[in-house]
């Protein structure tokens, strides 16, 4: 089954896999939709969350968990939540059988009426994204900010009207499994390396990117930072009108940096947002995020004052660079969102010095010298947590760099900071790796962080 506007869906039969949140509100939307509905998931039952597995037998679904279906063929559509891999081979039997593989973020577009801007690249997304939904909703449009954000696009998709704006963090995974999506505006924020153990190579990452505006024409737009060879050579493929922000000095049109003040060109006129120093949002890569979400917003046809407001009044986002608070003199900073060397290096850079440095947890395959090359500076200690944490002390001592000492827990890593700090230096959790060896997700390992921090200072 290949219908763009899913209209015949009713009574098709459609397997859902992966149970996590997106492919949970993917269930919600094809049984309101009238789907005939499967759901699989690698868990079995009893391995199973048991108020999801309440959910999904309440509603009367057939099951399929900790095994896979018998015949691939029996399906008309299979749609895969972002964290499973297309290239398994169940679902590259239902490819060869000629059975529709689709993304949440597929299915959410073709069944929503209202208007998408899709953001992505490997750091800055969240926080663009967040600041682009401010902007729209202080302009007085009805706003849905969803996505690689936490809140699945296909939850609220059926929920909006013409006129409406679904301002989307769309991630490598769910752009993997677009086949017709089409925003209104799209953004290339940066690309440097991750998710190489799902893409394999930095090309085939570079192009799952460019999905973003495969299917945009000359009536779109397409946001680019011009710092960034990777984004402006994949830019160029684009038929929509591309536009650039840097924060290195003048563009011809978009958003740039100039003299320490925030700007937007177009049409040779040139309209000034903001000062740099009024952001609240620190360092250089908050600065291209502004940037970024200022292009994007005037672009999709907002004024230069409304951004201008915006920006000022900005605070940011939980868990990337979130100011927690002081003690005895110590700052602490949660960036759980640092889950790659990129980000942490842009967290290292924006604090500049003095950081008592919390990483560690599951590396992804990395180079850990990339990171630790660049301590010099910068990290005074760094405490380590959870699974690869000796993968980055090997990679620390190869740099030259020996201040470095473990913790079991997050209790444990705090503290031992803590006692290594001295007032004027900062305490960053920023663990350059992903959280699943520990916890559900960084948002759960950020909490944590912050709950232990507040119990240090009581």
């Amino acid at each position: 089954m290949d219908n763009m506007n899913l209209k015949n869906i009713k009574d098709r039969k459609v397997l859902i896999v992966g149970m996590g949140r997106s492919g949970i509100a993917a269930i919600q939307a094809m049984l309101k939709l009238g789907a005939d509905v499967t759901v699989q998931d690698s868990k079995k039952a009893e391995d199973m969350d048991t108020q999801l597995l309440s959910f999904l037998t309440a509603k009367g679904l057939k099951l399929c968990l900790g095994a896979v279906p018998k015949d691939m063929g029996d399906f008309d559509m299979i749609i895969l939540s972002p964290g499973v891999d297309p290239e398994l081979d169940f679902i590259e039997d239902a490819r060869k059988k000629g059975v529709e593989i689709v993304g949440e973020l597929e299915i959410a577009y073709r069944i929503a009426r209202g208007n998408f801007v899709a953001i992505t690249g490997t750091n800055g997304k969240t926080t663009t994204t967040t600041l682009v939904g401010d902007i729209f909703r202080k302009a007085g449009r009805k706003t849905y900010v969803v996505g690689n954000i936490g809140v699945a696009v296909i939850s609220k998709a059926l929920d909006t009207e013409e006129g409406d704006w679904l301002i989307t963090e769309t991630s490598s995974f769910q752009l993997q499994t677009v086949k017709y999506f089409k925003p209104v505006v799209s953004s290339i924020l940066n690309i440097t390396p991750d998710h190489l153990n799902r893409h394999h190579t930095m090309e085939n990452y570079a192009m799952t990117k460019a999905k973003i505006f495969a299917n945009q024409d000359e009536t779109g737009y397409c946001v680019v930072n011009a710092l960034d060879d990777t984004c402006c050579r994949l830019a160029e493929k684009s038929k929509a009108q591309v536009v650039f922000f840097s924060s290195a000095g003048e563009v011809e049109r978009g958003a740039f940096l100039k003299d320490e003040k925030l700007y937007i060109s177009d049409d040779g006129k040139v309209y000034e947002l903001c000062e740099e120093k009024e952001l609240k949002i620190i360092g250089k890569h908050n600065v291209e995020n502004a940037l970024a979400a200022a292009a994007i917003c005037y672009f999709s046809g907002i004024g230069a004052d409304i951004i201008g407001q915006s920006l000022r009044t900005f605070g940011g986002v939980a868990h990337r660079i979130e100011y927690c608070g002081m003690i005895d003199g110590v700052k602490f900073y949660n960036d759980s969102k640092g889950t790659n060397i990129d980000a942490t290096l842009t967290a290292l850079n924006a604090i500049e010095k003095n950081i008592i440095l919390i990483a560690g947890g599951d590396g992804k395959s990395q180079d850990f010298s990339q990171l630790t090359d660049n301590f010099r500076g910068r990290v005074k200690h760094m405490v380590l947590i959870g699974r690869d944490g000796p993968v980055i002390a090997q990679a620390a001592e190869e740099s030259g760099f020996n201040e470095y000492s473990y913790g079991a827990n997050m209790e444990e890593c705090v503290k031992k900071a803590f006692e290594k700090a001295k007032p004027g230096d900062t305490v960053l959790l920023s663990p350059a790796c992903a959280s699943w060896d520990m916890y559900d997700n960084f948002e759960q390992r950020g909490d944590h962080f912050k709950e232990v921090t507040a119990r240090l200072g009581n």
